[in-house]
């Protein structure tokens, strides 16, 4: 049995205005003839450039090969699949008969498309600003954890190594302020670099991304040094 379209917008933290957008992203062209083939082709562009936005900014140091290589990976169709099946995406889908009897709602192809599709209707429903909040949120744990080469580790990965390599204590991280809507927060959060005599604080929409930024900012200071 389909479940109610309301539990994934819970998932995916927004609520749709007009829910005719959410409605559309989900069904298939086997369902009807208004499908979420435009929305698909409308949310596969703003998703790539979402992430084209994060790798510029996030990775200054990289060639436009290795910035090509790391986008491909990110919005390539068995990842798409893997975020759409975190969401348990398959559960909303509208099938047709023929391919809700031969399993469409676990077909990687199908999840890949309908993320798009959900996508794009994200941002006719809000702006470029906020869909760009509910990618960057849906690739979240991808995005911390990117480290396809030595330069590309994370910022807090990074403050780690140097510390070790240098015999000294490890940083703490703490929580100093939570502000704003409970589907819009922000994360204050302070790294003591105790070996390093400093205390700097980062901002997130998550601990983790507060704490990377944290991170950064330290690892700015060790590179001005």
């Amino acid at each position: 049995m389909r479940k109610d379209p309301a539990d994934l917008s819970r998932r995916i933290n927004y609520k749709f205005t007009r829910q005719e957008f959410l409605d559309q992203a989900l069904t298939h062209r086997s369902a009807r003839k208004k499908n979420n083939e435009r929305l698909e082709f409308l949310g596969d562009s703003i998703l790539s450039l979402v992430i084209t936005g994060y790798l510029f900014n996030e990775f200054e140091n990289a060639q436009e090969g290795e910035l090509s290589r790391l986008r491909s990976s990110l919005v390539k169709g068995e990842k798409l699949a893997e975020l759409a099946r975190k969401i348990n995406l398959g559960d909303y889908m509208v099938l047709g008969t023929g391919e809700l009897k031969s399993g469409g709602f676990r077909r990687s192809s199908i999840l890949a498309d309908t993320l798009e599709a959900v996508m794009g209707a994200v941002y006719l429903d809000s702006d470029f600003e906020r869909c760009r909040k509910v990618i960057l949120a849906l690739y979240e744990d991808e995005l911390i954890n990117l480290s396809s080469s030595t330069s590309f580790k994370d910022n807090k990965t990074q403050i780690q190594e140097y510390l070790q390599s240098r015999q000294l204590p490890l940083p703490k991280y703490r929580v100093v302020e939570l502000t704003g809507n409970p589907h819009d927060q922000t994360f204050i959060v302070e790294c003591a670099a105790t070996g390093l005599d400093m205390v700097i604080t980062g901002t997130g929409s998550s601990r983790r991304r507060a704490e990377q930024h944290a991170a950064s900012r330290i690892l700015e200071k060790i590179k001005d040094e």
